[in-house]
C-alpha cells in the first residue's frame, strides 16, 4: 500500500510538472504575438514600463498576502542592477525590435538567450564544456542562416535590437548567478518593479507618445500584465523549485514553434523555408546547451 501510494504520488507531481510546462509554454510563447498587438498603441519602452510596473505590483502583493518577506538592501541594489539588463536590454529591446520583427523570428532570435547565458557564464564559471561549444557552434551557423533570408535583410535593425535583446538577458542572467537572492520570489516581483521605472524613465526621456487604445492593444497589454508578468513568473519560480533547470528553461525550445504558429494564424504572418530551417539549426544548438545542463543537473 505504502508503494502504491508512493507511485501515485509521483504521477501526480508528474502530472502537475507537465500541467504547468504546457501552461508556462502557452502564456510566454504567445508574448511575442502580445507585444506585436499591443504595439499599435503603446511605444515600447512605456509597453514594457507598464508591463512591468503593474504586473510587479499585483505579483507583490499575492506574495506579501502569502506571508513572502520583503528583499533586503542588497537585493534591492542588486535588482537595480540586474534589471538593467534583464528588463530595459532585454525586455525592452526586443520590443523595440518587434516593431520590424515578424513574431516568429523574434521568438528565434530570443531563443539564443542560452546561447549568450554560456557564454557569459564562462567569464566567471571558466570554459564551457565541448557538448556546449558545439551548441554554441551550431547555434551561430543557425543565425548565419538566417542572413540568407529575404526578410532580415529588409529588418536588420530590428534583428539588431533582438539579438541585442537576447544578448542583454543572458548577460543579465549570467551576472544575476553571482548574486545573492535569499529572499526567493519577492526578488521577481521587485526587479518587475524596478525594471519598468527604469523603463517609464526612458519612455520620458525620448518623448514616447501613446496612440488610442485599440482592442488588439488593450487585449495584449492584458496577455503581458497578468498572464505574462504575474501567471507566466509565478509557473517559472514553481518549476525551477520543483523540477531540474534545464525543464524549467525549455520554454526557450518551445516559444518559436508557439509565436510562429500564432503569428501567421492571427496576424498573417510569413515564414519561409529557409527561415524554418535556420529557425531548426538554432533550436538544435540551445537543445545541445540544455543536454549539457541536463549531465551537470
Amino acid at each position: 500500500m505504502e508503494l502504491l501510494g508512493k507511485l501515485k504520488a509521483s504521477k501526480g507531481r508528474e502530472a502537475e510538472t507537465a500541467l504547468c510546462l504546457v501552461s508556462l509554454y502557452a502564456v510566454w510563447g504567445s508574448l511575442f504575438l502580445a507585444n506585436k498587438f499591443s504595439l499599435e498603441s503603446f511605444p515600447p519602452y512605456q509597453l514594457n514600463a507598464v508591463r512591468f510596473l503593474f504586473g510587479g505590483a499585483i505579483l507583490c502583493v499575492l506574495l506579501k498576502v502569502r506571508g513572502k518577506k520583503m528583499p533586503t538592501l542588497r537585493e534591492w541594489v542588486n535588482s537595480l542592477i540586474a534589471g538593467v539588463f534583464l528588463f530595459v536590454g532585454g525586455a525592452g529591446w526586443l520590443t523595440v525590435g518587434q516593431q520590424w520583427v515578424a513574431s516568429g523570428l523574434a521568438a528565434t532570435l530570443i531563443a539564443t538567450v542560452p546561447l549568450w547565458t554560456v557564454v557569459f557564464a564562462s567569464i566567471w564559471e571558466g570554459k564551457p564544456s565541448r557538448l556546449e561549444v558545439l551548441g554554441l557552434f551550431i547555434g551561430v551557423i543557425g543565425v548565419a542562416l538566417l542572413n540568407m533570408e529575404k526578410g532580415i535583410r529588409g529588418n536588420l535593425l530590428g534583428v539588431v535590437y533582438v539579438l541585442s535583446a537576447a544578448a542583454s538577458w543572458g548577460f543579465g542572467s549570467a551576472l544575476s548567478r553571482k548574486m545573492e537572492w535569499p529572499s526567493g520570489e519577492m526578488v521577481t516581483a521587485v526587479q518587475m518593479i524596478i525594471g519598468g521605472a527604469m523603463l517609464a524613465a526612458i519612455s520620458f526621456f525620448v518623448g514616447e507618445k501613446m496612440e488610442p487604445i485599440t482592442v488588439k492593444a488593450a487585449c495584449g497589454i492584458f496577455h503581458l500584465v497578468v498572464l505574462g508578468s504575474v501567471v507566466g513568473f509565478s509557473l517559472y519560480r514553481h518549476l525551477l523549485r520543483t523540477t531540474r533547470p534545464a525543464i524549467a528553461t525549455s520554454y526557450a525550445l518551445v516559444n518559436p514553434i508557439v509565436a510562429t504558429a500564432l503569428g501567421i494564424a492571427l496576424a498573417g504572418e510569413k515564414f519561409s523555408l529557409v527561415g524554418l530551417l535556420a529557425m531548426a539549426v538554432i533550436l538544435l544548438g540551445v537543445a545541445l546547451v540544455f543536454r549539457a545542463k541536463a549531465k551537470e543537473d
